[in-house]
């Protein structure tokens, strides 16, 4: 697709030696999706610190919220990047509680938006990588017939 700019996630994606039984679009749109919203989430909780003093105690609950969904972004994105010698189990958890943080955050950051552009645009994110986790949940659903492991781990050379 010329013109369409590919991801350095789709790259990597795309160059794992093994067969993945994800789809690698899907999955790198869900990996991209957590970076973002994890930067959102730091950016936001930073921004709210910069906030005058008497805004401070009603952010408190905001800036958590956003310190949790960053960290936790950011770890299910590194989850979702390895693949080798993978485990459903693993990572059906750990996608469906950064959804769940993710809706956290963003109710969290919707009670703020009109007060603050920063709050606005992290609700957004949050809300964008909870839609984008929530159609990859049913691909990483371990099933009792199958293995945990969608891909047998990459020939070491």
């Amino acid at each position: 697709m010329k013109g369409v700019a590919v991801t350095y996630t789709q790259q990597m994606l795309d160059t794992y030696p093994a067969e993945m039984n994800l789809d690698r679009g899907k999955l790198a749109r869900a990996i991209d999706a957590l970076g973002a919203c994890a930067q959102a989430c730091t950016a936001c909780a930073d921004a709210c610190l910069s906030e005058g003093a008497e805004a401070l105690p009603m952010l408190t609950r905001c800036i958590r919220d956003n310190l949790d969904c960053a960290d936790i972004c950011a770890a299910t994105a590194a989850v979702l990047s390895r693949q080798t010698a993978y485990d459903a189990r693993v990572s059906h958890a750990q996608v469906k509680a950064a959804a769940q943080v993710t809706k956290t955050c963003a109710d969290s950051c919707g009670e703020h938006r009109d007060a603050h552009d920063h709050c606005r645009v992290c609700e957004e994110a949050c809300r964008e990588t909870e839609r984008i986790l929530i159609e990859l949940l049913p691909d990483l659903e371990p099933s009792g017939d199958a293995p945990s492991r969608p891909s047998q781990a990459a020939p070491q050379t």
